[in-house]
């Protein structure tokens, strides 16, 4: 009974603090909660929910953002590059880099974005309030998803044109009577004469193909030529653009347009798209997977993977590709973690999150990795050669390895249209999340309210401004600005990028205030293996590895093509185009920083914008309580706003009052003796 009287004494007096202030400011009690929505996030009318940032939009729920970074993290990397990565540095002695990497920097690195993120609730840009000399990283990293942006949906388009090409009875390339075939070519399955589908046929003719690719001094596959002379159509040099693949443009379309549809309503619309797009590739890789053990030389591919060469771990560049596919694999220095995270409520267990998340990504890149390698073993045991010698380098793994080992499976066009459906879904889930943080980056950065309203707006434009810069890729020099993209936009940069963002938050902003944050969001501090690796082991390591990375570079080739110099300082154009804004805008802010000396304009560059902190008001508490987020400023601005207004009512009420009593005092005029004059009415009663 104490408390409840207590209680209801506190709720009346809640009530009349609350008249009191409507009433102290001018404002009726209404106006007054209308600005406190306000200063919670809110938009004026609609109601606030406790913990929920309604002006700028929360995931529906937290197994939402799990899938939806799950399938930002687990993409065509997954299946075509790890494993790629895995046959170019001695098989099962990439394990041990990668999982060093994974451990030491990986995880620390997903973890501190993830909180980064999710402690502000602002965008890879915003949250730079942190320290603003150092916002040049959150451009950078708008460059890096810019660059993988334009060409991961071109690898998404040709994955949409090969699965329109596989709704057909025989896929085109499984024979090698075809007009773009040449001489040397030599397909496992016979000629087409000899497939009659009875699966007693299909050996015979497959022994017969064998026969044949052995005689043969130079053996190219069926798949190999549809995908460079039909598909590609690939010129003899980066420089020949020669023309547009009408077909693979209007594939990019098609897939800019599903991935517009995915973001038509920001994270409420790509929330609800995961639940597939995130879990039905596992069942197209298991279901792969199953078939792929049971053919014949599979085992020989799985021991080529899982057998180490370990002099190949003395090999910097082992190591440095070990380094930036976590980074590719993870998202770390995208951009895409921030982002995604900043969506979340700001209570959320994120660390909990980052550990599942990390695991499944890199769990998956294993498991496709046995699922790609038990393909090339049994190609390489029925053409009697090496593992190593079955499949091209890059994107031609996914587009010449699979196609053709799917050419041997009963039904192929059903495990073809099932493998690219897979990649579509792959490769879907990782681009929406990188337009997401485009389309993010600026309408937090602008901030206005008409943008918050017109974001599909601002997500249409992005979308169709990355269709056009994708166009090139489409010509028949179109692969050679892919891979020369790949190897250098989303290489070292990525490293410099991590590495500096470490640096920045534990030793400019303070390791000891940003434990503080971590613990003021999720209610306990983060582990001491952590707060180590966060100040020495990651900014350490990384270090060493752009270094070693640097001193034994190798230009980038093309099976036998290679890339002329110009190509080349493009390349490194590219790359340096991300971390040259990290000192641009540092050098810009220092310049307009008050201050009398260079290093009074340097320390109030480097100290936190005192916007800086929680977004809601309801979770400023502590240090953060006299600080005011940047939505109660916009509350002010609106209060001050109201204020005038009722200002202005004021003024012309206090007019009206006026005139009526100057009409008043014409009409009746006081006399002497307190009476009414009425001598210029001769009626009294009048």
């Amino acid at each position: 009974m104490e408390e409840k009287s207590l209680s209801g004494i506190l709720g009346q007096q809640g009530i009349s603090d609350h008249y009191r202030a409507g009433w102290m400011t001018g404002m009726q009690p209404t106006e007054s909660k209308t600005i406190n929505q306000t200063q919670n996030g809110a938009v004026p009318g609609e109601p606030v929910k406790k913990d929920e940032n309604s002006r700028r939009g929360n995931w529906g729920n937290q197994i939402e953002f799990v899938l939806t970074s799950v399938g930002y993290a687990v993409g065509l990397g997954n299946v075509w590059r790890f494993p790629y990565l895995c046959y170019r540095n001695g098989g099962g002695a990439f394990m041990l880099p990668y999982f060093i990497m994974l451990v030491f920097c990986g995880i620390p690195l997903f973890f501190l974005e993830l909180s980064f993120g999710q402690f502000a609730s602002l965008g890879c840009l915003g949250v730079w309030k942190i320290s603003p000399m150092f916002k040049g990283v959150g451009y950078g990293m708008m460059v890096v998803s810019t660059y993988i942006g334009i060409y991961y949906n071109v690898v998404i388009c040709i994955a949409f044109y090969y699965f329109f090409m596989s709704m057909t009875n025989l896929l085109p390339w499984t024979y090698c009577n075809n007009p773009w075939n040449t001489p040397d070519c030599s397909g496992v399955v016979g000629s087409g004469a000899q497939l009659n589908g009875s699966l007693v046929n299909a050996t015979t003719s497959l022994v017969a193909g064998v026969t044949e690719v052995v005689n043969r001094t130079k053996r190219t596959s069926p798949s190999e030529e549809y995908w460079k002379h039909y598909v590609l159509n690939i010129s003899d040099d980066i420089g020949n653009f020669g023309e547009v693949r009408l077909p693979i443009l209007g594939c990019l379309a098609v897939s800019w347009f599903v991935v517009f549809l995915c973001l038509i309503r920001g994270v409420k619309s790509s929330g609800k798209v995961v639940y597939f797009t995130a879990t039905f590739p596992y069942v197209v890789l298991t279901i792969l997977f199953v078939r792929g053990i049971t053919l014949d030389g599979a085992v020989n591919g799985i021991k080529y993977y899982l057998t180490p060469q370990w002099q190949k771990v003395l090999d910097a560049k082992v190591w440095g590709d070990a380094a930036s596919q976590i980074f590719y694999s993870l998202g770390c220095a995208w951009g895409g973690l921030i982002t995604m995270a900043s969506y979340n409520k700001f209570h959320n267990n994120c660390f909990r999150d980052s550990i599942i998340i990390s695991i499944t990504n890199c769990a998956t890149s294993v498991y496709a990795g046995f699922v790609i390698f038990s393909i090339l073993g049994f190609m390489a045991h029925h053409l009697n050669v090496p593992v190593s010698e079955v499949a091209d380098h890059g994107p031609g793994l996914a587009f010449v390895a699979y196609p053709e080992a799917l050419t041997l499976l009963p039904i192929s066009p059903l495990w073809s249209l099932l493998f690219f459906f897979m990649l579509i879904l792959l490769g879907i889930g990782t681009q929406f999340c990188l337009l997401e943080t485009l389309v993010t980056a600026i309408v937090d950065e602008i901030g206005t309210e008409w943008i918050i309203r017109n974001k599909t707006v601002v997500t249409l434009s992005v979308a169709i401004a990355g269709f056009l810069l994708g166009v090139p890729l489409t010509t028949q020099a179109g692969i050679y600005w892919l891979l020369l993209m790949d190897n250098y936009a989303a290489s070292f940069s990525l490293v410099i990028i991590s590495c500096i963002m470490c640096i920045c938050i534990m030793y400019i902003y303070g390791h000891r205030n940003y434990f503080k944050d971590v613990e003021m969001m999720l209610g306990f501090p983060p582990p001491l293996f952590f707060k180590v690796c966060w100040r020495f082991i990651s900014p350490v390591i990384i270090s060493f590895i752009l270094i070693f990375t640097v001193i034994q570079y190798k230009p980038i080739t093309y099976n036998d093509y290679v890339y002329p110099d110009w190509s080349l300082a493009i390349g490194f154009a590219m790359a340096l185009s991300s971390v040259i804004c990290i000192p641009i805008y540092g050098l810009y802010k220092i310049s307009r920083s008050p201050g009398a000396t260079f290093r009074e304009r340097l320390k109030h560059a480097c100290q936190a914008n005192p916007k800086w902190g929680p977004a809601l008001a309801e979770h400023r508490t502590g240090r953060y309580a006299n600080m005011a987020p940047a939505d109660t400023v916009e509350a002010r601005c609106l209060k001050e706003k109201e204020k005038e207004e009722l200002r202005e009512e004021h003024k012309e009420e206090e007019k009206v009052k006026e005139t009526e009593k100057k009409d008043e005092i014409s009409l009746t005029i006081q006399g002497s003796n307190g009476s009414t004059n009425t001598h210029n009415n001769p009626n009294p009663s009048a």
